[in-house]
């Protein structure tokens, strides 16, 4: 590696290595940096950071500023509205200055003394990752199972504690997706198994406590799909979930009979997608089935359960995408979509009520939250908008009153909703489809084409980024940026036709909507060319690789977040994680009509020798979704063939993987590490 000086950005070696396929010869100078044990790899990445750091370093005091400010905004000693499952209130709650939960619960009282369940401080010391999730409480409420991830590979491990000793059982489960689900014996987990190379979620386990012998249950032989196992609302099943991007399987065990086998709800078939949840003698299916592209609510009996036994409760409609339904001993809730916008909607099961919570702003999210209890007329849903800091809130079902249990308080005394403006405009796309984005910004901004503005999307497996507060972004508002969500085809914020529009053959949909968002911004003057960015993550990375490559001139600078870019080289190596279980998302390589179309826009394989945005590329070393490498390389090519003398930076985390550093407060290091590179950009260091 040449180039480590002050000035100098580094400059990783060229090792041609030959990849051919369908007659197709690529040349990638850097594919050995797929190796993360090479100690050549590793101070490549130490050289990047080093540069990164060094080019940023007169912005240092100014990213600990940035960072007191963001952390200074939020409630230390915080605490979650406490919820009633099984005869017990749950705590999850944050101290003064620590930086992981604390769990706890109560007996039948809030009032009543708080048992410890999990102090993640205390676990978390002396470790530069961690991570808990999977707490599952036995019925008889004296144990809980749960899982612990030390690197972020999310290869979690498994253990049972007594709650009222504290005592750890010696039970071990490596490798595991970290959650468990108990029979109603108190004594038998169900849990899922990883596998130790693709890390894909695969075997249904049957682990009985004091016993070394785990007993396979299921294994998931096609490995385009994944498993996962849980219990049903009503507590009666054990169910085996099955999903690929286009098609589920579930199966079933009665939760009383952990001894026996499980047995299938409905075999698969490839396009059909279906959820269920149990109520009474009838399971309640939410499916696409009958070509409902936007699905639709059926029912069945617990016993007659083949597709041919289904019959509709909620007929498909072609403008509402029904999303989901939490079901109560009085009560349907459906979650719906219509134009881009949440819906609650509320039936009672005697069909005497009917009715949908009202909203009323155009950029907002609203999403039915924690509802374990079945026996209940209250409702908690969450409620936020751009400019409105998020609330929990519960609703009685039967009176219609509500009451507002927790809203995020945002502190230091600056902050007044009223000075904020939010909107939703639409964009033209190429084809001519109206693209909507939703804005924010501080009143008094003019649209004279001098405001930065920071565009963010996703557009990928039909995910929905919703317009949501954060009391991290006002600290571009308040210095003037203006930011906006383009709600591109990828996603599903205008239902699922807008996702099936921007995936295989019609990916390239989802850049070209995102560039026609951009351009609309610059004419209708809400920014310039010069003082526009743009944002993305993962496959939002991708987006922002395929973009620069497309309309560079655009944009003064990008930040892309472990970034998907490599497509075409990942989509053809089945050994790496998530890989097989992609095809349905962005087509399989092995076809050669979808290895071209790939190709057609993969970052790493359309970078040319032209100018380039300033851009600052972010990765994890143990990254298992977006492998450390595709980063890494693309930032190598770039080097190599930009014609500009802009900023080009990689920021790799040696320690965390793809969700980032841990701890609560850590990661508002990073964020202010991004928002310092973009404010320094246009000229704003204070």
């Amino acid at each position: 590696m040449t180039g480590t000086s002050s000035n100098t950005p580094p400059s990783a070696k060229k090792k041609a290595y030959t990849l051919e396929k369908h007659g197709d010869v690529r040349i990638d100078n850097y594919f050995w940096m797929n190796d993360r044990e090479d100690s050549e790899v590793i101070a490549y990445l130490n050289a990047e950071n080093a540069y990164c750091d060094l080019q940023m370093a007169h912005t240092k005091d100014f990213q600990n500023d940035l960072f007191e400010e963001m952390k200074a905004r939020i409630k230390e000693d915080d605490s979650s509205v406490p919820y009633k499952y099984n005869g017990y209130w749950y705590i999850t709650r944050f101290e003064k200055g620590k930086d992981y939960p604390i769990y706890t619960r109560k007996k039948g009282t809030l009032d009543q003394t708080e048992e410890l369940l999990f102090d993640c401080n205390a676990m978390a010391e002396g470790q530069p990752y961690f991570k808990l999730v999977g707490i599952s409480i036995s019925p008889d409420n004296k144990l809980v199972s749960f899982g612990v991830d030390i690197t972020g590979r999310r290869q979690y491990t498994i253990r049972v504690k007594d709650i009222k000793t504290q005592d750890l059982w010696s039970d071990e489960i490596e490798n595991t997706t970290g959650s468990s689900s108990w029979a109603n014996d108190n004594k038998t987990l169900f849990y899922t198994k990883k596998d130790e190379v693709t890390l894909r979620a695969y075997q249904i386990y049957k682990h009985q406590l004091g016993k070394k012998e785990d007993v396979l249950m299921f294994e998931e032989a096609d490995d385009t799909f994944g498993t996962t196992v849980y219990k049903s609302k009503s507590r009666k099943y054990l169910i085996i979930a099955c999903y690929s991007t286009l098609t589920n399987e579930y199966h079933i065990l009665n939760a009383d009979t952990p001894e026996a086998q499980f047995e299938v709800f409905q075999p698969r078939v490839r396009g059909l997608e279906y959820s269920m949840a149990h109520y009474k003698e009838h399971f309640y299916i939410l499916t696409n089935k009958d070509k409902a592209t936007n699905f639709k609510l059926m029912k069945c009996l617990e016993n007659e359960r083949a597709f041919t036994n289904w019959e509709d409760v909620i007929p498909h409609r072609d403008d509402v995408l029904l999303e989901n339904i939490d079901i109560f001993k009085e009560y349907l809730v459906i979650s719906e979509r219509h134009n881009g916008l949440n819906r609650l909607r509320i039936k009672r099961w005697d069909g005497t009520e009917d009715y949908y919570l009202p909203f009323n702003n155009e950029t907002y999210t609203a999403f039915t939250s924690t509802n374990v209890d079945f026996d209940t007329e209250l409702l908690r849903y969450a409620y936020n908008s751009l400019t409105t800091p998020a609330s929990v809130i519960e609703f009685n079902m039967r009176t219609q009153k509500k009451v507002v249990l927790k809203e995020q308080e945002v502190l230091g005394g600056h902050f007044n909703k009223d000075n904020y403006i939010s909107e939703r405009i639409w964009a033209t796309a190429e084809d001519g489809t109206k693209i909507p984005m939703s804005l924010v910004y501080k009143k008094g901004i003019e649209q004279d084409g001098n405001n930065p503005l920071l565009q963010y999307a996703y557009g990928s497996y039909g995910s929905t980024v919703d317009p949501y507060f954060s009391s991290i972004r006002l600290s571009l508002l308040d210095r003037g940026f203006i930011y906006v969500i383009a709600h591109v085809r990828g996603g599903e914020y205008l239902g699922r036709q807008w996702y099936e529009d921007g995936k295989l053959l019609h990916k390239q949909n989802t850049f070209k909507d995102f560039i026609a968002c951009s351009k609309h911004l610059i004419s209708e003057k809400y920014t310039s060319a010069m003082h526009l960015y743009a944002m993305g993550g993962s496959a939002g990375g991708l987006l922002i690789g395929a973009v620069i490559n497309e309309a560079p001139e655009l944009y003064n600078g990008v930040i892309a977040a472990v970034p998907f870019v490599d497509v075409v080289t990942t989509m053809l190596d089945d050994s790496i994680p998530l890989t097989t279980g992609e095809y349905d998302e962005w087509g399989n390589p092995n076809d050669k009509s979808y290895y071209e179309y790939m190709k057609s826009y993969s970052p790493y394989d359309n970078i040319g020798p032209k100018g380039y945005p300033n851009i600052l590329v972010t990765a994890g070393l143990h990254d298992s979704q977006v492998q450390y490498w595709e980063p890494a390389k693309w930032v190598a090519k770039l080097r190599e063939l930009k014609t500009d003398s802009n900023q080009l930076y990689l920021k790799t985390n040696m320690d965390a993987g793809h969700g980032g550093a841990s701890g609560r407060f850590e990661s508002l290091k990073e964020d202010a590490e991004e928002f310092a590179f973009l404010l320094d950009l246009e000229g704003i260091l204070s």
